[in-house]
């Protein structure tokens, strides 16, 4: 930088900082402070209110973490403020550099009607409308929040901080100021005038002349400028910039789509009891926003949001109400919550998008076009087919940005999922979905901009977020300055829709991206908080199962069907599916109550279940097995009289000094008298699948310790220490009613495990239960499986079907893949289509390599069981975990996935009288039901979701028990089709999800 430029800048910057910004409130008095501080848990505004006040000082201390101190401020706008514009300043203590994640207020003032909200208080946003002539009153309530401060300059720290059970007791912040000030226009505009040029010139070619120019302009601004009496020449100063900021942009300008955002998480650093209270503070700044700025507009997602504002808010709901129908407020993205995609099934994530889409149009007549979801970890390659089949346009995120090792080739494209479907997707390339307006962003977005040779335009989600905030009349300012600014691009607040069809308008001929979009970093949160993970799983499965049984008795029996129920339970399973509490990545409160929470749903919903059973089987004492799953026919949706199983053999055990063999009439397993596997034999094709001298069902411990992200993160050099688990504290064996067990003990650093190794008769599955108490820090726990198998590829199963992973590391991005996800399973094969699966009830993590000594080729599957990060959460995991596996001998994918539906969707017992017909029978190779309910309009409609599970074209039959008129295809949220497939018959393409609406005549 040349001598002169860095004079004016150092001088600009030191007089914005040291004198212009400090003068835009010029007068100030401070207001008479009351305050009471809440003994528990928050109260509604209208309580608040009412509370009798204590005199509080400025200067004094306030708010234990988590806590609610409600401010009562008074005061008198002076009469020599005749004519000028006031407003309320507000400190409570803020840090400006941590907006979201820290005290914030959310303001009130009262009135004959109940609490107004106006807007909130956060360390970007400190200050209030006042709406007082000279001479009259003024008064405001705070409802303040305490939250401290988890995420700092050094992050990731422990702290017993993060759950009010553990926190401590003494106040945290001292309020500065609560003044009443005169708030000086020009002065604020001059600011963002010089912020806004100073960030241009930065960004623009060291001797360009528009570079130049603008550094002229500023010091003639600042020479017009008397430091000792800003208010009084700030425009003349503002005249000396005028036409450095009237000059316009370059018709090859990039252009920039404005959306206001705040991104609130629904839960992470915070409980969601305070995520609710963060939704109206913010959500009350921006309706006052709109009010103020003509062009502004704002998106949020998630439907939870919005209905929590309406259940607790209900005056804040009124606001968001008015500015939507206004067209200014605009809710996005379609779903309950902005989930995590890669671990939610496939119905999970269908329920996602009904029950979003359904609270959007009930409560405001709309339904998103575009799902929206920029900040989850990944992004499962099922999706494009289930946004297309749910009737979205297209799709926005931004966090594959964060990519550790490869950059991502495409901002705009196409991506192509598992079944070949396509959705146009952008990701920003100011690669943030928190910006300000910077020059550097904007700079950024118009550099990086990888679509550059045929495209023009990208988004900007403009706001702060995580925590909240949202966007402040300062970004509202400079996206004015930067409507059309030569130098910079081109800035309009502009309708994501509207977006995106201007963007497939232009970019006729897009790039496609086929298959995952994995995140090269974050891949710990497959396995952190393994308890919230294990228990949504079965809640999930749970949930189907209660809709089969409750549909299945509606029909058969005329009985009631539990809408409400079903839909209050979906929505806490949807709620934990946000993708900061499935992937484990919440303070200890959030998977506290998530746990809570999400025992009573899978409670809930196994009484549904039961209930519909017992109404189902009738009065009797006959042994009716309840079957809820169904794979190509060969399983049933309905009730039969237990198989007495004549004619299949129990399986054996023998017992030597070296160890256990385990035997039925499909596979042999032996088992050493360290408790591992050393062999397991398909009996059919006489082939061992495991290597000599490589024992499967070894767990191994390894130091894990990432460099930045503890509860996200597993850092890829994890590998490089290890401690293979052999040490036996006790080891027994037996076989009772045909079914042979091993029970091996382990104890190791600071935890104890029980595996029961289990072989049933008839099964090719040999089933390792394990229950680990487990008290490590900063570990993480997996389990190996080397296989004597040459595996080119593994078939790790995700929503409605399974994805390919190649197991060689031949370029950066398969090496970056050295931990990935699966659901119910994943599958190693051999050309011939030999293969072993692992199956589990409860994990989503695994790891494969591949080596060869001489002509031996070993591919080895380690499942990753359980991590010990210490923050957000410092005892992550801390207790007993139940994992169920499954080593699957001589699998195939029917097989694999047959195999993970019956760990994940065992049969029930039930004694009554009455076998059970299923409501619906289906026919064909591959072809799941995945599930049976009722339809969501209560019409009694029955709806059947189908799909093809193996990747190849099947065709099938969907047979029906009761008399209905028609069988028609619907969307897969039961919208109407404009041609739908009619009738029984099923023509399925490889993954195809098919969606069927059943009349009831």
């Amino acid at each position: 930088m040349h001598e002169e430029t860095s004079l004016t800048v150092g001088r600009v910057n030191r007089v914005l900082t040291e004198r212009v910004k400090p003068a835009i409130h010029s007068a100030r008095m401070p207001l008479e402070i009351s305050a009471h501080q809440l003994p528990g848990e928050p109260i509604a505004p209208a309580d608040g209110l009412a509370l009798e006040y204590e005199p509080f000082t400025a200067g004094s201390m306030w708010g234990p973490a988590w806590g609610t101190t409600w401010f009562r401020m008074r005061g008198t706008v002076p009469a020599e403020w005749a004519g000028k514009q006031v407003e309320a300043l507000v400190d409570l203590g803020f840090d400006v550099n941590m907006t979201g994640f820290q005290c914030e207020a959310l303001a009130y003032l009262a009135s004959d009607s109940g609490p107004v909200p106006l807007k909130s208080l956060n360390p970007r946003n400190q200050w209030l409308p006042v709406d007082a002539a000279p001479g009259e009153a003024v008064e405001f309530y705070l409802e303040g929040a305490s939250n401290p401060v988890l995420l700092d300059y050094h992050p990731f720290l422990p702290t017993p901080e993060g759950d009010i059970q553990t926190s401590s007791p003494e106040p945290l912040y001292r309020v500065r100021h609560m003044d009443l000030a005169v708030f000086e226009p020009d002065v604020f505009e001059l600011a963002l005038d010089l912020e806004v040029l100073i960030e241009l010139q930065a960004e623009l070619p060291e001797t360009s002349p528009r570079r130049m120019r603008i550094l002229q302009a500023l010091d003639d601004a600042l020479d017009a400028l008397d430091l000792q009496h800003i208010v009084e020449t700030a425009s003349d100063a503002r005249a000396q910039l005028a036409d450095v900021l009237a000059s316009p942009a370059d018709a090859s300008a990039h252009r920039i789509a404005a959306i206001g955002h705040a991104h609130i998480d629904s839960a992470w650093l915070w409980p969601v009891r305070e995520t609710i209270r963060k939704v109206a503070r913010t959500t009350s700044s921006m309706a006052t926003l709109i009010d103020e700025q003509p062009d502004f507009l704002y998106g949020m997602s998630s439907a939870q949001q919005y209905a929590w504002i309406k259940e607790h808010r209900p005056e804040v709901f009124a606001r968001v109400r008015d500015a939507v129908a206004a067209g200014r407020f605009l809710p996005l993205g379609g779903m309950w919550v902005e989930s995590d995609t890669v671990m939610p099934t496939g119905e999970s994530l269908v329920r996602q998008f009904s029950h979003g889409q359904r609270f959007f149009e009930r409560e405001f007549g709309i339904r998103s076009k575009g799902v929206w979801l920029p900040d989850s970890f990944g992004y499962s390659p099922a999706l494009p087919q289930l946004m297309r089949r749910a009737g979205f346009e297209w799709f926005f995120t931004q966090k594959i940005s964060w990519n550790q090792r490869n950059v991502f080739p495409h901002h705009s494209f196409l991506w192509e999922g598992i079944d070949g479907s396509r959705v146009f997707t952008h990701f920003p390339p100011m690669d943030t979905y928190n910006s300000q307006l910077s020059g550097m962003e904007v700079a950024k977005a118009s550099r990086q901009f990888k679509e550059n040779r045929v495209a023009t335009m990208s988004i900007a989600p403009v706001g702060w977020g995580d925590g909240g905030g949202g966007t402040t009349r300062e970004m509202t300012g400079k996206a004015a300055r930067m409507a059309s600014l030569e130098g910079a691009a081109q800035v309009e607040w502009k309708h994501p829709d509207a977006f995106f069809d201007d963007a497939k308008a232009e970019l006729t001929d897009p790039a496609v991206w086929v298959g995952e979009l994995y995140l090269e970093l974050h891949r710990g949160t497959l396995t952190s908080q393994h308890a919230t993970k294990a228990l949504h799983r079965w809640a999930e499965q749970a949930l189907i199962e209660a809709e089969l049984w409750a549909a299945t008795a509606a029909v058969h029996l005329g009985a009631a069907y539990p809408y409400e129920e079903l839909d209050r339970l979906w929505q806490l399973v949807l709620l934990h599916e946000f993708h900061d509490i499935l992937p484990g990545t919440s303070i200890a409160w959030v998977h506290r109550e998530a746990v809570s929470v999400l025992t009573e749903v899978l409670s809930d919903a196994e009484e549904l279940s039961s209930a519909a059973r017992r109404a189902l089987a009738g009065d009797g004492d006959r042994e009716l097995v309840f079957t809820p799953t169904s794979v190509g026919g060969g399983r049933t949706l309905g009730a039969a009289v237990r198989d007495a199983r004549s004619g299949t053999e129990g399986a054996t055990l023998t017992e030597s000094p070296d160890g256990y063999l385990l035997s039925n009439d499909l596979i042999s397993v032996t088992v050493s008298a360290e408790g591992l596997i050393t062999s397991a034999v398909d009996l059919t094709s006489g082939r061992e699948t495991i290597p000599a001298n490589q024992p499967a069902n070894l767990f191994q411990l390894h130091q894990d310790f990432p460099n930045m992200w503890d509860a996200w993160d597993i850092d890829r050099y994890y590998r490089n220490r290890v401690e293979d688990l052999t040490e036996v504290a006790s080891i027994s064996a037996s076989v009772v009613d045909g079914v042979a067990t091993v029970v091996v003990e382990r104890a190791f650093s600071e935890s104890r495990l029980t595996q029961t190794i289990v072989l049933a008769p008839g099964s090719r599955t040999i089933v390792l239960r394990n229950g680990i108490d487990w008290h490590e820090t900063e570990k993480l726990l997996k389990l190996a499986f080397p296989l004597d198998l040459f595996a080119r590829e593994t078939l790790a199963e995700t929503q409605f079907g399974f994805q390919r992973r190649v197991t060689h590391v031949n370029t950066s991005w398969e090496a970056a893949k050295f931990e990935t996800s699966m659901h119910r399973f994943v599958l190693a094969q051999e050309d011939d289509g030999f293969g072993v699966a692992l199956v589990n009830d409860s994990i989503y993590g695994y790891d494969t390599t591949r080596d060869a000594d001489g002509d031996d080729v070993t591919t080895t599957i380690r499942l990753s069981l359980l991590r010990a990060p210490r923050f957000p959460d410092p005892d992550t995991d801390h207790g007993h975990h139940q994992i169920e596996v499954g080593l699957v001998i001589g699998a195939d994918a029917e097989i694999a996935t047959a195999e993970g539906l019956r760990l994940n969707a065992p049969a029930h017992v039930v004694r009554g009288a009455n076998e059970v017909e299923p409501l619906v029978s289906v026919t064909g190779a591959g072809i799941v039901v995945s599930s049976v309910k009722l339809a969501d309009d209560r019409s009694g409609d029955v709806i059947v979701r189908v799909y093809e599970s193996l990747g190849r074209r099947t065709r099938g039959t969907l047979d029906v028990a009761f008399a209905h008129s028609g069988i028609r295809e619907v969307s897969l949220i039961e919208d109407e089709m404009e041609s739908p497939r009619t009738g029984g018959k099923l023509v399925l393409h490889p993954f195809e999800v098919r969606t069927l609406r059943i009349a009831r005549a």
